[in-house]
């Protein structure tokens, strides 16, 4: 696996700062010394969500936590998988809420490409994980990375709505909230089983895809979830 540091020209800045420092070169460090140990690594793009939603597109963002850690799933996109590949359970919940709000049946596809490619940022707090073993490589100098970029979709002052499902994402909320631009701020519990139905704050029934859209249309801007 060699990684891609290729990302839409609007992201670069962020990367090439994150890369320079030290928590860039830490896991660079991590990531050369795992694939010498011959570990597989997933997604093989980590990167993709920058590459897919320009930097100026972005209209809404949802954050995950960490890439599927079993072959063939992960595909650089929060919560998506790869083309033939069955619907985890989180992403079975998203379809699921989707329909329950949006009225919308559920795709025959778990791929979130056309979400991102109508400016829908699907980014994990950590981009890489290792085969079987998830959040091998959370807190290893990934989330400086996501946090700026982030902070950086929060200071523009261009409208956004942002999913924040779970406490891993919910943790960024004063990332966006220090910005100061009045961007939307909708929370959840993480679309697992294991929280989805749970209070506070329960995933099945929380109405984000069609508060989003409707926030954004008020203001001039068009959401499309449907795939």
């Amino acid at each position: 696996m060699q990684i891609d540091w290729t990302v839409e020209a609007g992201w670069q800045p962020v990367l090439d700062a994150w890369r320079d420092g030290p928590e860039g070169a830490r896991i660079q460090a991590l990531l050369r010394e795992r694939l010498a140990a011959g570990a597989t690594i997933y997604p093989p793009e980590p990167l993709r969500a920058l590459r897919l939603t320009p930097r100026a597109a972005v209209h809404a963002v949802i954050l995950g936590q960490d890439p599927y850690h079993g072959p063939g799933q992960a595909e650089g996109l929060a919560f998506s998988v790869a083309e033939g590949q069955k619907f985890p359970p989180s992403l079975r919940n998203i379809f699921k809420e989707l329909q329950r709000d949006l009225g919308q049946r559920p795709p025959m596809s778990g791929s979130l490409v056309p979400w991102a490619q109508r400016g829908v940022l699907l980014l994990n707090t950590s981009l890489t994980v290792e085969d079987g073993q998830p959040a091998s490589h959370a807190k290893k100098g990934w989330e400086s990375l996501t946090d700026a970029l982030i902070a950086t979709t929060a200071r523009d002052p261009a409208p956004k709505a942002y999913l924040l499902w779970g406490a891993h994402a919910q943790a960024k909320a004063a990332l966006i909230e220090a910005a100061g631009q009045g961007h939307l701020v909708l929370q959840a519990n993480h679309p697992s089983p294991l929280s989805a139905n749970r209070p506070p704050l329960p995933f099945l029934g929380c109405g984000h895809f069609g508060q989003a859209q409707r926030w954004l249309a008020e203001r001039g801007v068009a959401l499309d979830w449907q795939l």
